[in-house]
């Protein structure tokens, strides 16, 4: 089953009669929920958009599709999007997208280097942002940690000299975090992304504490657990909590619960499809779960 049919058999009337009177479209919500980038104080919303494996097309109407997809992600608030060179043909498809709908100011470029050596990693970043049509990136990462002793240095260099605005490092699937904490101790790194979900909370014991206490913005790459999470709940209401965060599907209760964690500045969820792009974003209104309720969710899931 899909999750759009997932979500579908999740609604209950109980559920609606309790929750908030239903918004027109996501984009009326004039004030997203943001978190503070440490390193600066910049706001950046806390839901993203991620594109491993979803904007890897290339053909004229999927194409379309993306360009939807990033349409609808600006107009409900959002700003950071991610990718990688490692995502086939992603970069390409977010800059045709980015040309169809005409940039948007609020855009926060993310991408990552992936290769290895020195100078194969300039020529790599340069030819990103060809791909995106971007001047520069807000942030360039070394991503899962491929020859950082190579890359950090360029990517603290290129922002020493305007040509991006930050930089960091990634993993993802629970890998490596010893090497991911020892470079939070070592490094002055703006960002750090790495996998966080309710079913994968290995990044809460060290990694997130260490983040917030070195000052660093955390990116969540994976916050439903590769769609994991959907095939869980298949079936299940959403408990009475959701209209204590102002949430009608799993998507957003999820993501919830990620943002909540108070060393996550971003999360990160990747889609093919508008509809859920907009389940997605209705994260972005309403209040965030208390450490309290956060506890109460994961036990909830837990025993789904």
């Amino acid at each position: 089953m899909d999750r759009r049919s997932l979500l579908k058999a999740a609604a209950t009337v109980t559920l609606a009669a309790a929750a908030p009177p239903v918004r027109a479209a996501p984009s009326l919500q004039p004030a997203p929920l943001t978190r503070a980038i440490p390193s600066t104080g910049e706001r950046i919303p806390v839901v993203g958009l991620g594109t491993w494996l979803t904007f890897d097309v290339t053909d004229p109407p999927s194409r379309q599709a993306r360009s939807a997809i990033l349409r609808a992600f600006f107009d409900a608030g959002g700003r950071l999007v991610d990718s990688s060179p490692m995502y086939g043909a992603s970069e390409e498809t977010i800059g045709d997208g980015l040309a169809r709908i005409g940039k948007p100011a609020s855009l926060f470029a993310a991408t990552k280097v992936w290769t290895v050596g020195g100078p194969a990693g300039r020529r790599q970043m340069e030819k990103s942002a060809r791909l995106w049509k971007v001047d520069r990136f807000d942030l360039l990462q070394v991503h899962n940690f491929l020859d950082w002793e190579a890359h950090l240095p360029t990517l603290k260099a290129w922002k020493a000299e305007g040509r991006v605005r930050y930089v960091g490092v990634t993993t993802s699937h629970g890998r490596r975090h010893d090497l991911g904490e020892e470079l939070l101790r070592r490094e002055r790194l703006d960002f750090f992304q790495v996998t966080y979900n309710l079913a994968d909370r290995e990044a809460e014991q060290r990694l997130l504490p260490l983040a917030a206490e070195r000052g660093t913005a955390v990116i969540i790459n994976r916050p439903f657990d590769g769609g994991a999470q959907f095939t869980r709940v298949n079936g299940k209401p959403l408990p009475g909590w959701a209209a204590e965060i102002g949430v009608t599907t799993w998507a957003a209760a999820f993501l919830k619960w990620v943002a909540a964690h108070p060393a996550v500045t971003v999360a990160i969820p990747a889609t093919s499809r508008r509809e859920h792009l907009l389940e997605n974003m209705e994260a972005l209104a309403g209040p965030l779960p208390d450490a309290a309720l956060r506890r109460r969710i994961a036990s909830d899931f837990e025993r789904a």
